[in-house]
């Protein structure tokens, strides 16, 4: 039995902890991260991805790598609509086109990609960065102290054991967390409501399409209540069902009697044809719930992703909540890890972000009720606007806003505008990652005893050809803005 040292264990190697120990890895930070699964994702999962995660990807140079993989297997700015069967009649678009309206607020794009094609991005980025990832490994227990948490790791074939000792421990272990589990900290929200399936299969699926546009298709009929999303070049996809029969009163376990034939049956159904032959290839049972930690800290353990909330499908919220846990979290480790910031820094994580996952786990209740489950009842909060959810989300008490809106008010996002730069169009956005960056409006005065000038807008290179940066962020011609590592406002000075 060796022991290892390192700055931060993750416990999780799938997407919110590879994305964790990427972000770790941007602000400098070694890690070791063990996932009990061989290797990244080998199925593909729902994985709609938010500007605000894109915006994050940008920061650590992988948005555009991301986004070219999108493309090859996704047609981009599809709709999410809902059916009664895929040949059958249409019944209400819930999106028209995934990005239409949106393009103003972010340099970046929403995107859908597949967590197996997303994953391995993930991790050559993390490994490039520094971080150590073991994967067919378990942690098989933990203790904590004063000091840090020394944690027991083993390999599931060869059976090593190792001894780590870490300042810190992320559990991004998923919904059925092992280390929430053994730090007893419970969970409250709506609980589970369905004993769901997700039907893996292969069917050439294109003159159901009739050249529709279509990134997700809800389908209600009297048989199952559920949704499809497929891949180019529509001949595979997956066929998600949350409850069978009776809208009224209907069968909420999917997954106990099922059988193959049976799963043909289903997908024909919600196909609304049944001679296009149908080859299933996987079958994954799964748990709708709609949950949030009682606490997203205990000691020198932080939770994250679906250990520190767990939501259904609807929206595509659950992964990119938890990216932006990680990156939330990451670069107040690293200040507290190089004695930059005193420890209490740490306790914002949970103050920030447990309102923001509470806020956005009802969301997505919300959009299962009204688009899958109406049976569940009136008892659910209004659904708000999607974007406002996506980039709105706010750390001043405030649960969220428009992000057209907030003009760099302390606590919210900073806002997107576009600069030049050395004759290059770039983000304000592009101008944070790492640091704490004070932007200075042309005629605000160099020092005001609060921090010196990291950029001014109109000098030092920085031009503003629309002439509206001090509009946009809320200030005078003699403002400044700081924002954090994670670019959120950390003070405005009008």
């Amino acid at each position: 039995m060796s022991t290892i040292e390192v700055p931060v264990l993750i416990v999780g190697g799938s997407l919110v902890g590879m994305s964790a120990a990427m972000l770790l890895g941007h602000h400098d930070v070694r890690t070791l991260a063990v996932e009990h699964h061989r290797g990244t994702a080998i199925h593909p999962r729902a994985a709609q991805i938010t500007q605000r995660t894109m915006e994050i990807l940008r920061t650590v140079g992988i948005e555009q790598i991301v986004r070219q993989k999108s493309g090859q297997q996704f047609v981009q700015d599809g709709a999410i609509m809902a059916v009664e069967t895929l040949a059958g009649r249409e019944l209400t678009y819930f999106i028209s086109n995934l990005n239409e309206g949106i393009r103003d607020v972010s340099p970046t794009e929403r995107v859908f990609i597949s967590q197996s094609l997303l994953e391995p991005l993930l991790k050559n980025r993390a490994e490039q960065l520094g971080a150590q990832l073991r994967f067919a490994t378990d942690m098989v227990g933990f203790e904590q102290d004063s000091d840090g948490v020394t944690a027991t790791i083993r390999h599931r074939d060869t059976g090593q054991t190792d001894t780590v000792r870490a300042k810190y421990m992320i559990a991004a272990d998923g919904a059925h967390s092992r280390v929430r589990e053994q730090l007893g900290i419970a969970m409250h929200g709506r609980g589970t409501f369905s004993n769901s399936v997700t039907i893996y299969f292969r069917a050439d699926i294109t003159p159901l399409l009739r050249g529709r546009n279509l990134s997700v298709i809800y389908v209600n009929n009297p048989v199952l209540r559920g949704f499809f999303r497929f891949e180019k070049p529509f001949d595979s996809g997956f066929l998600a069902i949350n409850a069978l029969g009776d809208s009224k009163a209907p069968v909420v376990d999917v997954v106990t009697g099922l059988t193959e034939e049976r799963c043909v049956e289903f997908v024909q159904c919600a196909l609304g044809d049944n001679t296009i032959p149908i080859k299933i290839e996987n079958v994954m049972p799964w748990k709708a719930a709609a949950e949030t930690a009682d606490t997203f800290q205990k000691g020198r353990v932080f939770l994250a992703g679906d250990s520190a909330h767990v939501m259904p499908p609807n929206g595509g919220f659950g992964g990119n909540t938890g990216v932006q846990d990680a990156h939330n979290l990451a670069w107040k480790l690293a200040r507290v890890l190089r004695e930059e910031a005193d420890p209490s820094l740490l306790a914002t994580y949970e103050a920030e972000r447990k309102p923001v996952a509470e806020f956005t786990v009802e969301q997505a209740y919300s959009r299962y009720v009204t688009r899958t489950a109406p049976f569940l009842g009136t008892n659910f909060e209004p659904v708000e606007n999607d974007l406002d959810i996506e980039l709105g989300y706010c750390y001043d008490g405030k649960l969220h806003e428009s992000p057209r809106e907030t003009k760099a008010r302390p606590g919210s996002r900073a806002p997107h505008y576009w600069l030049e730069q050395n004759g290059e169009r770039i983000s304000t956005l592009d101008l944070y990652g790492k640091d704490f960056v004070r932007l200075a409006a042309p005629d605000a005065p160099d020092s005001r005893g609060t921090g010196p000038i990291s950029h001014r807008i109109g000098k030092d290179g920085l031009l503003d050809p629309e002439g509206n940066f001090c509009e946009a962020h809320g200030i005078t011609r003699s403002g400044r803005i700081l924002v954090r590592p994670d670019g959120f406002v950390a003070e405005r000075e009008p």
